[in-house]
This record gives C-alpha cells, sequence and structure tokens, in this order.
C-alpha cells in the first residue's frame, strides 16, 4: 500500500509543475520602454534583442555591455544616460536564453555560442573595423574573455578589443561560490526540468536578494522586472540548461584566466566587496595576485554582486576614471 501512494505522489510532482507554469507579468512601463527603444537581429534562427544607442559628439569610441546571469541588458539602465554622454555608441545586448532574446529548448548553451552571438551583432552593426570597449558582469565576464581570446589569437570574426573592466563574476572557480538554487537546478538531471517550473517570484525575489546587500536592495518594482525578463519566453524553463556555463568555466578555466593573464590590452576590474558569490577579500587577493596589470576598483563595504544597479555613482566613477586614464 505504502508503495502504491509513492508512485501516485511521484506522479503528482510533474502535474502540480506544469500547473504552477503560470502565464509571465505583463511588462512594465519601464520595461516596456526599454524593449521598444531596441531592435533584433537574427543568429542561426533565433532572434537576438539588443540595444544601440548614438551619444557623445565628436566621439568615436564605442561600448558594448554584457550582462550576467540571470537577468538581463536592463541591468545597464541605471549608468546608461551617463555613458551615452561618454561614448560616441553604447551598446548592449541579451544573450541567448535572456531577457528578450529568444529562449529555445531543448538547447545546449554555452560561452562559445555567446561570445558568437556579440561577434555577429558587431558585425551586423557594421563595427567589424572599430575597436571597441567591453564592460562586463558576471556570466557576462566569462564571455567577455572568450572574446579577448579570441582577439589574442586572431581567430577569424574576432572583435578588435580595445579594453576591457570586469565586474564581480565567478572567473575563478577556486573562489566562486554558486547559490544553493544554481546547483539544483544545474546538477539534479531529470529533475532539473520539473525544479525550473516550481521556480516562482517569490523563491525568485528570495534568491537574488542574497546577493544585494542589505541597504542597496532592489524595490518591489525592480525584484518585478527582473523576473518578468527572465519568464519573457518562458526563460524560467531554459535556466538549468544556461547554468551549465559553471561547469564549462571549470573545463575551460586555462583558456579563460590565460586569455585574462596575458593580455596586454588595458584591464581593470570594479568589485563589490560584499559579494557572497565571489567573496571578499579571497576573490579579489587571488585577482590581483594573479592579473597583476589590472587596476581595480573597489566599492563601499556594503556593496554586493550587482554594483553597477546598487551603487551606479561609485560603478560609474570608477569605470570612467579607468577609461580615461589611457
Amino acid at each position: 500500500m505504502k508503495e502504491w501512494w509513492l508512485h501516485v505522489g511521484l506522479l503528482c510532482v510533474p502535474l502540480i509543475a506544469v500547473y504552477l507554469h503560470i502565464p509571465p507579468p505583463q511588462l512594465s512601463p519601464a520595461l516596456h520602454a526599454w524593449r521598444t527603444a531596441g531592435a533584433f537581429f537574427t543568429f542561426r534562427g533565433h532572434n537576438i534583442f539588443y540595444r544601440d544607442s548614438t551619444g557623445a559628439v565628436g566621439s568615436t569610441d564605442v561600448i558594448i555591455l554584457l550582462h550576467g546571469f540571470p537577468t538581463s541588458s536592463y541591468d545597464w539602465y541605471k549608468i546608461w544616460e551617463p555613458l551615452s554622454q561618454r561614448f560616441n555608441r553604447v551598446i548592449a545586448l541579451d544573450f541567448l536564453g535572456f531577457g528578450f532574446s529568444d529562449k529555445p529548448r531543448p538547447h545546449r548553451y554555452s560561452i562559445f555560442e555567446q561570445a558568437g552571438i556579440v561577434e555577429a551583432l558587431v558585425s551586423h552593426l557594421g563595427l567589424g573595423h572599430q575597436r571597441v570597449n567591453l564592460l562586463s558582469h558576471d556570466y557576462g565576464d566569462t564571455v567577455a574573455l572568450e572574446l579577448l581570446y579570441r582577439y589574442d589569437h586572431n581567430r577569424t570574426g574576432h572583435l578588435l578589443v580595445n579594453s576591457l573592466c570586469l565586474s564581480n563574476g565567478g572567473i575563478f572557480p577556486e573562489t566562486h561560490y554558486p547559490r544553493l538554487l544554481q546547483k539544483l537546478l544545474k546538477d539534479s538531471g531529470f529533475l532539473s526540468p520539473v525544479l525550473t517550473r516550481l521556480v516562482n517570484y517569490m523563491l525568485f525575489s528570495k534568491g537574488i536578494g542574497e546577493v544585494f546587500g542589505p541597504y542597496t536592495q532592489p524595490t518591489d518594482a525592480e525584484y518585478w522586472d527582473m523576473w518578468t525578463g527572465i519568464r519573457v519566453n518562458d526563460g524560467n524553463l531554459v535556466m538549468d540548461s544556461i547554468l551549465q556555463y559553471i561547469n564549462q568555466r571549470l573545463k575551460h578555466r586555462d583558456r579563460w584566466v590565460g586569455a585574462l593573464t596575458t593580455t596586454s590590452i588595458p584591464l581593470h576590474m570594479i568589485y563589490g566587496p560584499l559579494d557572497p558569490v565571489n567573496p571578499h577579500p579571497q576573490f579579489i587577493r587571488h585577482y590581483q595576485n594573479l592579473v597583476q596589470r589590472s587596476t581595480v576598483s573597489v566599492l563601499d563595504e556594503h556593496i554586493s554582486h550587482y554594483p553597477q544597479l546598487e551603487d551606479p555613482t561609485g560603478f560609474l566613477n570608477g569605470y570612467l576614471n579607468f577609461i580615461n586614464s589611457f
């Protein structure tokens, strides 16, 4: 009898998961405006969202912003206008599987593919011969390192990288501590598709809130914008596939960390020291020891994993001091 009820219980789990897959929330006015200001291009049959703003008159400098997991290009909205006053072109995209871009499933998401998407976007915009400055965060850090590797090894179609500024990302597997939910989603095998459907706004907001500082928590509206960006095109259902990037970082550590330690381009790191994913002082000491050519901006002690959202002024000052130094 007990075994019979066990089987019934196991059969009910996926049915409950399907039931909990409610429609995505409506776009807020702010998110709607962000999407309306952008455009799409096609990469291997997939639609990729991007924003491209023409900014400072008299400047030819171009900056490309690479966002983190699990959010989107909207992460940069607080510093978009100030960057447009410094750069002639400010460009950001939603990686495949994120934000307003397509989120195919099943699909083998990879850092290599995302780097190819950035290269394709640059070509689409006619900037293949333009030196570009990369500003990245979290997941975007690793995409940036793959782009840097291709540039330094003169790979076909590579970006001409002028500078690279990283921020709070797990670029070293040995100092990276993924959150419990991330571990569950990436390592649960056949249960992962069920878990992705069980993740709801309450679980998401609790998890993402843990990587913000206690005095820099997102507002309710900001939490909902992040969650809405994930839910567009059923993005919550591909999170387990995208999270394999953590394993890719470990497998290809020598390639990506090697690119960082051997490049001759200007490098900078902006770091929120309260980050539980890349904790202080372990992470920043390791970075400074391995990447001795890089300059570093350590923000106030209460700034955590999303420095561009938690302290946009400090983040922007750190970046502009770097970019104006060469």
